[in-house]
């Protein structure tokens, strides 16, 4: 009896954390989601930071996005972080003030280049992050999971500037 070729394919991706760098702030707690194109394929995993500020309001500490890898392994990706800015002083100080920071509505406009051409954002700090990634019947269906690394870690290397 002959195996029967796949019909679909297995991609889990797990990962965590590692680390996060903004020097002038603490208590801060991540929320992420996972962006996604036409039929389910996921595109890119957005990453937003909170945390207090001085009237002990939850106010926007970052945003970030970084692609999902698909090869498998362990990958490790810096994502420098931005948050958005008023454009004026008076725009500044009135929210300030109020405790009402800007902040995107839809945090999954990071991942998408539509929309955000006039924003105007200030980089704030780096989170790293490490995926754990497993496949099964990828390259059987005719997917390329590129090149596999032989040292167990793939990804660049921290920003130039990054104090570490």
């Amino acid at each position: 009896m002959a195996a029967a070729s796949p019909s679909v394919f297995l991609l889990m991706v797990t990962g965590q954390v590692e680390s996060a760098q903004f020097p002038e702030y603490d208590d801060l707690y991540c929320k992420y989601c996972f962006v996604y194109g036409q039929d389910w394929a996921p595109t890119a995993i957005v990453l937003s930071v909170y945390g207090p500020d001085v009237f002990g309001n939850d106010v926007v500490r970052g945003y970030g996005a970084v692609h999902v890898p698909f090869s498998p392994g362990r990958h490790k990706r810096t994502i420098p972080m931005f948050v958005p800015e008023s454009t004026s002083t008076l725009q500044k100080f009135t929210s300030w003030f109020m405790g009402r920071r800007p902040e995107y509505t839809d945090p999954k406009v990071v991942a998408q280049g539509e929309g955000r051409e006039v924003t105007r954002v200030r980089s704030q700090g780096f989170v790293t992050l490490l995926f754990n990634v497993v496949t099964k019947d990828m390259k059987k269906l005719g997917y390329d999971t590129g090149p596999v690394d032989t040292q167990g870690v793939l990804g660049p290397s921290l920003p130039q500037g990054n104090p570490q």
